[in-house]
């Protein structure tokens, strides 16, 4: 493997260290063990299987040393591949040559031959590229679910601190910064809810999906049962009715809440960098850290704009991959076979914007008083509460007095509650709204986050 200062891809040169659990995952040495796995337990499942007598079933001994090829796969075997498929140019067989290679010294001669028997690549294929993707999506939720512990712990701890909203950019109703990060916690725990509850498809049932070599060679095999066992061994749904290939339908699925949480995410992230902008969080001093090379006093929030670009190059591939996936011309084209291998890719940047968001967080405190300082200095805000108060007294055209007094103008708290003491209304009503202040003013936020996020 090149350097990570000559790697074409950032994955694999600047950002290793952070997407370096995929490596065992989504890699062409990893592919070719997961292809493995299912080349050998499907000639172990054929051994078990009463009705195909030429293959007695293997000894224990056996199973073990046939099992250690892909448990015990290493980058040696996979040179050797890679050194057989130069003369095959093709993948699959490639592994199949090297797997009987290695059988001969475990197995019978002749018995071998069963490796591979009946199936076409994307029999292999279909399932190793769903358990990759499978096993990717746990890493992936991993890194998420330490976005879900810091939204949800934020939301907790400041559920009551009154902070300004700005709708369209302008000063409106209050809400809490705990209400704001509970929101995002929300919306996140429901796409990753159903992300988990995706689950992949295989099939298993030979060049155009008929089982038609297999039932010529052993017609008295319930080949449908057979396959769906062996499928569903692997923790995959079983695809009765396929073409040559297993057509993406869930895998698409999976790409698509994949994308929908990244962009969650990205929604968060800008609006962070907007909270910083507004200086409602304070950026932590790093020593020896620099944020810009001509301007000294600078400190970027550049974290969280980097999970963005990688949201949108992670959202981009998976858009790709849903949209071209499930498009094959009649029984089978191979451009899925070339698009499939950018899973990998795929996840890789989206745990990468993950983890830039996590470490920009871990490098931010809120400002309470710059918080406190922005609701005062803007006690029109209060304004739609007291024409909605109006409004519930009978006051004539309540919306256009309290309009009159403060759109477009500068008020602050005492000329309101001065407009306040010359309305006619109840005194009951007047004395409530004459307590009433911007920090006051938070509606159920807190009540919000305690009900739902408890």
């Amino acid at each position: 493997m090149p350097s990570e200062l000559n790697a074409i891809s950032p994955l694999d040169g600047r950002y290793y260290e952070r997407v370096k659990e995929f490596s065992p995952i989504f890699s062409e040495s990893a592919l070719m063990r997961y292809r493995l796995w299912v080349e050998i337990e499907y000639l172990i499942g054929l051994s078990r299987e009463p009705k195909v007598h030429e293959l007695a079933p293997f000894s224990e001994a056996q199973i073990k040393q046939l099992r250690a090829l892909y448990q015990k796969f290493s980058e040696a075997d996979a040179k050797r591949v890679k050194q057989i498929e130069k003369i095959t140019d093709h993948d699959v067989k490639a592994l199949e040559y090297f797997a009987k290679e290695k059988l001969k010294k475990v197995l019978p001669p002749g018995i071998f031959e069963f490796f591979h028997s009946g199936l076409t690549s994307e029999d292999i294929n279909n399932i190793a590229y769903s358990l990759m993707l499978k096993d990717g999506i746990g890493i992936y939720l991993k890194s998420v679910a330490r976005i879900l512990a810091e939204l949800k712990g934020l939301a907790l701890k400041h559920k009551n601190l009154a902070m300004l909203s700005l709708t369209h950019s302008q000063p409106a109703t209050p809400t809490t910064l705990g209400h704001e990060m509970a929101v995002f916690y929300s919306r996140v725990k429901r796409q990753v809810e159903k992300l988990s509850a995706i689950k992949l498809t295989a099939k298993f049932s030979g060049a155009t999906g008929n089982w038609s070599a297999h039932t010529v060679s052993y017609p008295n095999v319930d080949w449908i049962n057979s396959s769906k066992k062996f499928v569903e061994s692997f923790g995959l749904e079983f695809l009765p009715l396929s073409t040559q290939i297993e057509p993406h339908d869930t895998s698409v699925e999976v790409y698509q809440a994949i994308s929908r949480v990244n962009t969650v995410i990205r929604d968060f992230n800008q609006d962070i960098w907007l909270y910083i902008l507004r200086k409602l969080f304070k950026q932590k001093l790093v020593k020896g850290e620099i944020g810009s090379s001509t301007m000294p006093h600078k400190i970027n929030p550049w974290y969280f704009e980097n999970s963005e670009g990688n949201i949108t190059i992670a959202n981009g591939i998976l858009h790709a991959l849903s949209d071209r996936l499930p498009v094959s011309r009649l029984q089978r084209d191979l451009s899925d076979s070339t698009m499939l291998r950018n899973q990998g890719m795929a996840l890789g940047y989206s745990m990468l914007a993950v983890k830039s968001t996590l470490i920009g967080l871990s490098k931010l405190d809120v400002d309470k008083n710059a918080i406190k300082k922005e609701l005062e200095e803007n006690p029109q805000v209060i304004a739609e509460a007291v024409q909605t108060v109006l409004r519930k007294v009978g006051y004539p055209k309540p919306y256009e007095a309290v309009k009159a007094l403060t759109r477009g103008k500068i008020v602050n708290l005492a000329s309101m509650r001065k407009f306040i003491q010359k309305l006619k209304i109840p005194s009951i009503e007047k004395k409530k709204l004459l307590k009433l202040t911007p920090e006051k003013y938070t509606g159920l936020a807190g009540k919000l986050v305690e009900k739902y996020l408890k």
